[in-house]
């Protein structure tokens, strides 16, 4: 596996940072000037490519030297100078047409109430106009933001214990009353919930660390059985396919604007254990829980191929890992990744096959 977080070079990092800093010298763009330019503190002998991200502090910001965090994929330039941004996307047919999605750096689908599903869009490295339609927090979010360092999460609002649970855990979140939301004429509530997201990030603190890893992100080839469609079952009612189709996978259900679709490279699926939430939705219904802590069975599908593995993460705010059978390190190839968190009971099941 391809460390992200590994030391640069001596002379490439001195070329670097002289570099960066006659760059940064002619600058007038009224950023905060930093009076030297310095290595982050990249890894130590024991530390795993997830706890670090290689970069150069420079009068400009900083200037990636690893890897993007979120896709894995070879770092080139500053890094924004914004946190990871979480929007909570409705995944109904009442959605359709959901917008922005195609420029997410990665998508995680969660089971909520009644059997449907909600997106986790992650945005890092680029922003789109507009995103939606926005929706509201689960607890199971947690997890899923917190190993994106001071990520913020854009929802619509949430039930008053997952509000205790997000404050508690200090995870910061953007609601309908910040700037940039807005109720789209073409739609029907609670549908139309629609967020600018240039606007927003006017709204969010700067953030000058690089968040780590996200995942355990390598260069490997997957190389087992053939698994071209793929199909993650949530529910009775919901389940999304996926066709392997010009070295990527087609999404073959949802609700995705035409020509603003998220397109994975990678497949991730993780199997996970379905609790209840402790609260019930305006309908009546039990909101579950999938808690994203300890381990389970996960499959990487890339490339028409399939690896099975065991996926582990220690707490909420550990970054996920996958290991085989002996115990060894799983990475997850470069890219865009679309993550499946499919339980393991209510009829939750994850099927392929080689056409």
């Amino acid at each position: 596996m391809t460390s992200s977080a590994a030391r640069p070079p001596r002379r490439l990092l001195a070329a670097a940072t002289g570099l960066l800093l006659a760059l940064s010298a002619c600058s007038t763009g009224g950023e905060e000037s930093v009076p030297d330019a310095e290595q982050t503190a990249p890894a130590s002998e024991s530390t795993t490519p997830q706890e670090a991200q290689a970069s150069l502090r420079t009068v400009g910001g900083r200037y990636l030297l690893g890897r993007w965090p979120l896709t894995g994929r070879p770092a080139k330039g500053m890094a924004p100078r914004r946190p990871v941004l979480a929007v909570k996307v409705d995944n109904t047919s009442s959605s359709a047409p959901q917008v922005g999605l195609g420029a997410a750096d990665m998508v995680i689908e969660q089971i909520v109430e009644g059997g449907q599903t909600r997106l986790v869009a992650l945005y890092y490295q680029r922003l789109p106009q507009v995103v939606g339609p926005v929706r509201s927090l689960r607890a199971t979010d947690l997890p899923l933001v917190r190993p994106a360092g001071d990520a913020v999460v854009v929802a619509s609002g949430g039930a008053p214990p997952t509000i205790r649970r997000f404050d508690r855990a200090g995870v910061k979140i953007r609601t309908e009353s910040a700037q940039g939301f807005f109720r789209a004429g073409d739609r029907v509530s609670p549908y139309n919930l629609m967020v600018r997201m240039p606007d927003l990030q006017r709204s969010v603190q700067r953030q000058r660390a690089v968040p780590r890893a996200y995942l355990p992100w390598g260069n490997t080839e997957i190389t087992g059985p053939r698994a071209r469609s793929v199909v993650a079952t949530f529910s009775a009612a919901r389940s999304t396919v996926w066709q392997y189709r010009g070295g990527k996978y087609q999404p073959q259900s949802g609700y995705q604007a035409a020509g603003d679709r998220f397109v994975p490279d990678t497949i991730l699926a993780l199997r996970v254990r379905l609790g209840d939430a402790g609260y019930r939705d305006p309908a009546g219904n039990p909101v579950p829980e999938t808690p994203l802590v300890g381990r389970g069975d996960a499959v990487v599908f890339h490339g028409g191929r399939l690896q099975r593995a065991t996926w582990v993460k220690s707490s909420p705010r550990a970054p996920l890992r996958l290991q085989d059978r002996r115990g060894r390190a799983v990475s997850v190839p470069a890219g865009r990744t679309w993550v499946e968190l499919v339980p393991t009971s209510g009829g939750g099941a994850v099927s392929w096959s080689a056409r």
